[in-house]
């Protein structure tokens, strides 16, 4: 409503009161501003709508025999991959094991020491660690040398000749120095 409008009303011969023509126009105010309320998200509900009917005209042109078969490939190699990763996994422990347990029995050559083991065998078998210590209690029968001796110290520890130290002749090694017999 516009004040123009109730400016051309005239009660007799007098028009409307300015008092009057302002209460009308605040009440008539607070009934616009209530029914605002009530349509304040119109723009937004419009551009929803335009939203989804874009979104509805998309799934129109789809087909949806080709999405279930993109969806059941992508599950068939969801599967695969995990199936890949749980070998790598198997793999790697199977390899830590042997590793392992090579070196407890103090395998020289990890290498060949597992050249000569049926590794096929192994890492199918249910209870490897254990089928893997008896191939190498096997092995150490069969090919000793590829296993240390428990009893030989490493090369480099001290007292590892046959004679202690101080004990033997230093004869020879006076006579290349160029020095006299030593005195017993």
């Amino acid at each position: 409503m516009k004040r123009e409008f109730l400016q051309n009303f005239k009660v007799g011969d007098q028009s409307l009161p300015k008092e009057i023509i302002d209460a009308i126009l605040d009440e008539n105010g607070k009934d616009i501003e209530s029914v605002k309320g009530k349509y304040a998200d119109y723009d937004a509900i419009k551009k929803q709508l335009d939203e989804a009917n874009r979104t509805i005209d998309g799934f129109k042109d789809m087909d949806i025999d080709a999405v279930r078969k993109e969806a059941a490939d992508w599950k068939q190699k969801a599967e695969q991959a995990e199936r890949d990763a749980a070998e790598k996994i198997a793999t790697i422990q199977f390899d830590g094991l042997l590793d392992r347990t090579i070196t407890g029995a103090r395998g020289r050559n990890t290498k060949a020491i597992k050249a000569l083991l049926d590794l096929d065998t192994l890492r199918a078998s249910k209870n490897q660690e254990t089928d893997v210590k008896a191939a190498l209690e096997t092995l150490k029968k069969d090919s000793g040398y590829l296993f240390e001796d428990a009893e030989t110290p490493p090369p480099y520890a001290g007292g590892t000749g046959t004679q202690k130290p101080g004990s033997g002749s230093d004869s020879a090694l006076r006579k290349a120095m160029g020095l006299p017999e030593a005195a017993k």
